[in-house]
C-alpha cells in the first residue's frame, strides 16, 4: 500500500509535466539558475478558436502559465521564445502587457520572425534579443470579416494601433514618429503597407535591445537574475 501511495505523486508529477510540454512550456531543472521556457508560436489565438491546421499560441493557456510562474519561488527567470505570425491583437496586447508587468526576470528571443503583435510581445520582456535571420512585421491594425464602414469604425482601429504604438515606445528605445513611419511605409509590403525588418535593423532602430541567439539570451537573463539577488541582499 505504501509504494502505491509514493507512485501515486510521482505519476501525477509525470501527467504534469507533459501537459505543460504539450502547452510548450518546459523548465530547466539541472542548470545554474532554473528558468522557465515558454514558446509563443504561430498564430496568437484570442476570442475565436482558428482552424485545427493552423499552429497556434492560445492565449487561456500562456495567461495562467504567467501567474504560475510569478509566484513560483523556484522559478528565478522566464526565457521567451518568439516565432509567430500575428494574431488576435488584444489577446497578444493581454499577454504582453502581463509579461511587461512582472517582478521575475524576463528575456524574448524572436527567432524566425515576430508578425504584427508579435512586435509587443518582443519588446514586452526587461531585455529583448533577435537572431540575425529573423524579421519584425510592422503595419497597422487590420480586421478580417465584416467591417462597418462608419466614424465610430475608423475611431475604433486608431484607437487601438494607439495602444500597440504607446506599450511599443514605452518598452523599447523606438520614437513613436519612427515606429508610425515604418508602420505606414508603402514601397516593401504587396498590397498592404508596413516594413519587414531584420535582426540588425531592428536593434539598429531601437525596436530590440539586442542581436545575439540562445546563449546569449540565457547568459542575460542569468545575469538580471544575480542582478535581483544582490539586490535583494542589499536591501
Amino acid at each position: 500500500m505504501d509504494n502505491e501511495k509514493e507512485k501515486e505523486p510521482a505519476e501525477e508529477k509525470d501527467l504534469q509535466e507533459a501537459e505543460e510540454a504539450d502547452c510548450g512550456f518546459v523548465a530547466a531543472r539541472n542548470a545554474d539558475h532554473l528558468i522557465h521556457c515558454l514558446t509563443v508560436i504561430g498564430e496568437i489565438e484570442g476570442h475565436y478558436i482558428l482552424p485545427p491546421q493552423n499552429k497556434t499560441t492560445k492565449y487561456e493557456h500562456i495567461i495562467p502559465a504567467l501567474v504560475a510562474i510569478e509566484q513560483d519561488r523556484t522559478i528565478e527567470g522566464l526565457l521567451i521564445i518568439l516565432n509567430t505570425v500575428g494574431g488576435d491583437v488584444e489577446a497578444g496586447l493581454a499577454i504582453a502587457e502581463l509579461v511587461a508587468g512582472m517582478e521575475t526576470p524576463t528575456v524574448s528571443i524572436v527567432v524566425g520572425g515576430g508578425h504584427s503583435i508579435g512586435v509587443p510581445l518582443a519588446v514586452c520582456a526587461k531585455r529583448s534579443f533577435i537572431v540575425p535571420t529573423a524579421t519584425m512585421t510592422i503595419h497597422p491594425v487590420r480586421m478580417n470579416g465584416l467591417v462597418l464602414g462608419i466614424p465610430q469604425t475608423l475611431s475604433y482601429f486608431d484607437r487601438m494601433q494607439e495602444r500597440i504604438i504607446n506599450f511599443v515606445t514605452r518598452n523599447s528605445r523606438i520614437s513613436a514618429e519612427h515606429f508610425r513611419e515604418l508602420m505606414m511605409k508603402k514601397d516593401e509590403l504587396v498590397m498592404d503597407v508596413g516594413s519587414v525588418v531584420d535582426g540588425e535593423t531592428a536593434v539598429r532602430e531601437g525596436l530590440i535591445d539586442h542581436l545575439g541567439g540562445l546563449s546569449d539570451a540565457i547568459k542575460c537573463l542569468y545575469s538580471l537574475i544575480e542582478e535581483r539577488e544582490k539586490a535583494g541582499e542589499n536591501g
